[in-house]
């Protein structure tokens, strides 16, 4: 059973996770804050989330006797977790690679995951989700933010969000302890996944700077992507951070 620990405000969620690992915490916890004064997203970003109107909340995991090089299963769980959450009020939600969460063409809810790994297993992971819940006006230069609430008309009871979203955690983590689990994880994180439907999309390489069309071809059990360049036919494979999605 994960437990929650609600804390009126924190610097950073993943922040405060890390530290019940270093003080020896070894139950899985959802750390969660009220307000978050500098929360993390991917490539260094901040997260924009009005206080006490979003989920801005960190689990820590001890994975069990997970190896290391089946760690995108357990990133798969997480963003799987959200979608179930939200398919629960409703939303259909798909899985930008790697973690992101969007409705559409704007993102609800963003993953930030850090492992800690002794030898070659993991011994406990951090997984920072910051999901859009009540929140109407967002003041960042983020380029296509949405909320629960502005897609539904509805208003939510962040907590009760923060417990759906603990349970679905725990039901999709435990399903990548075995193989048969994280099989079915992988395919499940491909159906799911944002643009991958066989149509040509805009990327941008970002190790050279190309800019260029292409179809995405999936997403291997490591979790590199492969896209098909229109132009010439030629893979590229990605690991995380390698590749941005265009705007079309």
């Amino acid at each position: 059973m994960i437990g929650i620990e609600i804390l009126e405000e924190a610097a950073s969620t993943n922040s405060e996770a890390a530290l019940f690992a270093r003080m020896g915490i070894k139950a899985p916890v959802l750390v969660a804050a009220r307000r978050q004064t500098a929360g993390r997203g991917q490539r260094g970003n901040s997260w924009e989330a009005e206080p006490g109107k979003n989920i801005t909340a960190s689990l820590l995991w001890f994975p069990r006797s997970f190896r290391a090089s089946l760690q995108f299963s357990l990133s798969e769980a997480v963003a799987l977790a959200v979608v179930d959450m939200l398919a629960d009020a409703g939303i259909e939600a798909k899985v930008k690679w790697p973690n992101d969460i969007y409705v559409g063409d704007r993102k609800i809810c963003g993953i930030l995951i850090e492992h800690s790994v002794t030898g070659m297993t993991i011994d406990h992971t951090v997984a920072g989700i910051g999901i859009n819940v009540n929140q109407s006006l967002f003041l960042s230069d983020a380029p296509n933010p949405v909320s629960m609430t502005q897609l539904t008309g509805k208003g939510y009871s962040v907590d009760a969000e923060l417990r759906r979203l603990a349970e679905a955690l725990e039901r999709r983590l435990r399903q990548a302890e075995s193989e048969e689990g994280r099989t079915a994880l992988h395919e499940e994180f491909l159906s799911g996944m944002w643009r991958f439907d066989g149509k040509s999309h805009p990327f941008r390489d970002v190790a050279s700077g190309e800019i260029y069309r292409g179809i995405i071809l999936g997403v291997d059990r490591s979790g590199v992507l492969g896209v098909e360049k229109e132009k010439d036919g030629e893979t590229a494979r990605y690991m995380f951070k390698e590749v941005e999605f265009l705007a079309k």
